[in-house]
């Protein structure tokens, strides 16, 4: 099975597992007007979303931003968190390769390192 151009994968490194459930939405800078909602998902039990994009058609070259539901995730844990969002950009895209979001590595408020 293909998957999307653009992935990602989430880990809870709060428990040493993926993060399985986080809502993800991909964005795209569509010039002066900001970003605008291109897609959503949500990751599967190994933390990944890969079907945010269908895999036959390649993005534009451009901006583009995800963002992790991570607050909402942590209220199904009863955890609280510092960061009820987090969003990671990339720029600039270019037509010619996949992207993954890489290893965005969500922690415990009471860890000293923040991983992204």
């Amino acid at each position: 099975m293909s998957k999307s151009p653009i992935t990602c994968h989430v880990l809870d490194s709060s428990r040493g597992k993926p993060a399985q459930g986080v809502a993800v939405r991909l964005e795209e800078l569509v010039g002066n007007e900001g970003f605008k909602p291109l897609a959503q998902g949500t990751t599967d039990s190994d933390g990944r979303c890969s079907t945010l994009l269908d895999p036959s058609k390649k993005p534009a070259a451009g901006v583009y931003k995800m963002i992790f539901e991570t607050g909402a995730y942590f209220a199904t844990l009863n955890q609280e968190t510092f960061y009820p969002k987090v969003e990671v950009r990339a720029t600039p895209l270019t037509e010619e390769v996949s992207y993954q979001a890489s290893k965005v590595a969500l922690t415990d408020p009471t860890d000293e390192v923040l991983s992204g």
